[in-house]
């Protein structure tokens, strides 16, 4: 019994272990709250756009054009804030809403695999950025403080982008576990064609999924620009890898039909606490995060990969 609750809550307690160690290790310089507060306001975005991953994976699909959505959506808000902030906020969350129903219905109508679908739609997206703003960052207008807010301020002494984190994981972990919409990802994933039989609406939940991850991918875009104080149109590069890292992490299965919401949270909170004590550290070169997390997912998918076979 306690082999299976360690089992199901593995990630979690990595997150304890990465908490602990550093405490003891780095006393106050770790466990302070400036700097646990700056852990989770850098988790914010990637963490969005890790909960719609979360949806569309258990589904066994995959988007790989989150990152060129948080580049467009950033330098379109950027533009926009000069004429209302209201239309720098809303206009990005309808583009990054419409570049997800692009990705479900090729995907689901035209019949092209996930991942060729989303790398198309990657590239067209990240091509539109570059044009429009000409390689060029877009400055957040001098008097759009309201917007300035959304990736800077604070409620309640937290960090606006960490509530917004939690507001949006709470919602979808309630969506995921009590709704119809939320149950079938998990049947789809399992079984696509049983799911079919089933009755459900499997293209709609299919195309529904990837209009959500579009839309959080807009609103890290959002909070990237807000917190820059410029839209820059290279922005999100390898967001896609972190989310997926991320997910992979928390014990999502990448062929689809097992995963949550909360596990993936702690996968961000993981990836999120290895990079802080490598900053912390000193003497590490920043790009030894990415060679620790690459041998994490490995580590991870193979566990995964040997537990299947146990099962089956």
């Amino acid at each position: 019994m306690i082999r299976a609750k360690l089992k199901g809550n593995g990630a979690w307690l990595a997150v304890a272990i990465l908490v602990i160690i550093p405490a003891i290790v780095f006393k106050e310089k770790f466990f302070s709250l400036t700097n646990l507060l700056n852990v989770l306001r850098q988790s914010s975005m990637i963490g969005l756009i890790s909960i719609g991953m979360t949806c569309v994976i258990i589904t066994a699909g995959i988007d790989l054009s989150v990152g060129a959505t948080v580049a467009l959506s950033a330098v379109i808000a950027a533009m926009l804030t000069s004429r209302s902030i209201v239309l720098a906020i809303f206009i990005p969350l309808v583009i990054g809403v419409t570049i997800g129903l692009i990705n479900g219905v090729i995907i689901t109508k035209l019949k092209v695999v996930p991942f060729i679908a989303t790398l198309a739609v990657q590239m067209a997206v990240r091509g539109i950025a570059y044009i429009i703003t000409d390689l060029k960052s877009v400055a957040v207008a001098e008097d759009a403080l309201p917007f300035i807010f959304i990736g800077r301020g604070y409620l309640f002494g937290i960090p606006v982008p960490i509530i917004i984190l939690v507001i949006a994981a709470v919602i979808m972990i309630m969506t995921c576990k009590r709704t119809t919409f939320g149950r079938s990802l998990y049947a789809i994933g399992g079984n696509e064609d049983a799911a079919r039989k089933m009755g459900l609406r499997v293209d709609r939940n299919i195309i529904l999924v990837y209009i959500l991850t579009g839309l959080f991918s807009a609103l890290a875009g959002i909070i990237l620009c807000s917190r820059l104080g410029a839209g820059q149109p290279v922005s999100g590069s390898g967001w896609e890898m972190d989310s997926i890292s991320s997910v992979a992490i928390g014990g999502t299965l990448l062929t689809g039909g097992v995963g949550s919401i909360e596990k993936t949270m702690a996968g961000i909170l993981i990836t999120t606490l290895i990079g802080n004590i490598i900053n912390l550290q000193g003497d590490i070169n920043s790009y030894v995060q990415k060679i620790i997390m690459g041998a994490i997912v490995l580590v991870v998918i193979l566990v995964q990969k040997r537990t299947m076979e146990k099962e089956n």
